[in-house]
């Protein structure tokens, strides 16, 4: 049997395995779920094999549906590296790049990384997107390049459908409040912070994954008493003593803040690029992923 697969229905069989769900591949791609649901039955039908099955009211990928992604992902970035090849023969780099990142990675990159980019030809599109690491194949369907960060314990995020690199790791200290018992030492061990009311970032946050850690060590649970998203937040509450923080080191700001290094724990969070594989063979996204090369190299330790 001679299979031939149209690169338009793998693409749409692609935004379905990102998208999970019929009704939310067809409004990313400015379809009728109906249609979506007749092309995947056409590319069904061209590869011989089932693709997808019923799980309960939705459709799931079969094993055979999975392996034609992987495959998708090959034959798309192929087409993409030859549409990026004809912009070279046009003689300029052009385009646009979609970049999503987390707030406090935004805030120490983005500007050298627009500055850098501002004459280059390439659009860079940025969007705030404050998301564990394990929402970042998502996140690879409405964007060229994601800045994602997790526990520096934690695997790369990088996989079949997932290209990734590390930027660089930032430690993550204690932040307490001037009058705080503990102000006054130069570094704070796990056992004198059994005690503590703790302020604290949602779960699955790299700050949270060390906060657990400190369970771990200590073998009590931290008295969590509020949890933000907002660092900016967290310090003024850390500074008016209403509990101790954790808080990545390039991310603290206010004044009046005491910070110090933990011992007894290996502290810190692991700045990530990841984008979809290949994806670094068009030159526009090969321009961005450079221009945050250059903007992390005077923060790395």
């Amino acid at each position: 049997m001679n299979v031939r697969l149209d690169a338009n229905r793998l693409a749409i069989l692609r935004e379905l395995a990102d998208r999970e769900t019929i009704a939310a591949t067809a409004s990313a791609l400015s379809m009728t779920p109906s249609a979506v649901s007749q092309q995947l039955k056409v590319l069904t039908r061209e590869a011989g094999v089932a693709l997808l099955e019923p799980d309960g009211r939705r459709l799931r990928l079969t094993d055979a549906g999975h392996a034609l992604v992987v495959r998708a992902e090959d034959v798309l970035a192929a087409l993409d590296r030859a549409a990026a090849e004809m912009e070279l023969y046009r003689g300029s780099l052009r385009g646009r790049v979609r970049v999503a990142m987390f707030p406090s990675g935004a805030a120490l990159l983005a500007p050298a990384v627009l500055t850098a980019m501002a004459s280059s030809g390439v659009v860079v599109e940025v969007g705030d997107e404050d998301l564990p690491s394990s929402a970042v194949p998502r996140l690879l369907a409405d964007y060229d390049v994601v800045l994602t960060h997790r526990d520096d314990r934690a695997p790369a995020i990088g996989s079949d459908r997932v290209a990734s690199r590390v930027l660089l790791r930032e430690p993550i200290d204690l932040v307490l409040a001037a009058t705080h018992r503990l102000a006054g030492q130069s570094s704070v061990s796990l056992s004198e912070l059994a005690d503590e009311n703790w302020l604290s970032v949602r779960g699955g946050f790299p700050v949270d994954d060390v906060l657990q850690s400190v369970a771990t060590v200590t073998g009590v649970q931290p008295r969590v008493v509020q949890r933000l998203n907002d660092f900016k937040v967290i310090e003024a509450l850390v500074a008016s003593g209403l509990g101790v923080a954790l808080i990545p080191r390039l991310a603290v700001g206010n004044p009046h803040l005491v910070v110090l290094p933990l011992t007894g724990v290996r502290a810190g969070r692991v700045y990530e690029l990841a984008t979809r594989p290949y994806a670094d063979q068009r030159p526009a996204v090969a321009a961005v992923l450079a221009a945050f090369e250059s903007a992390a190299a005077p923060f790395r330790t």
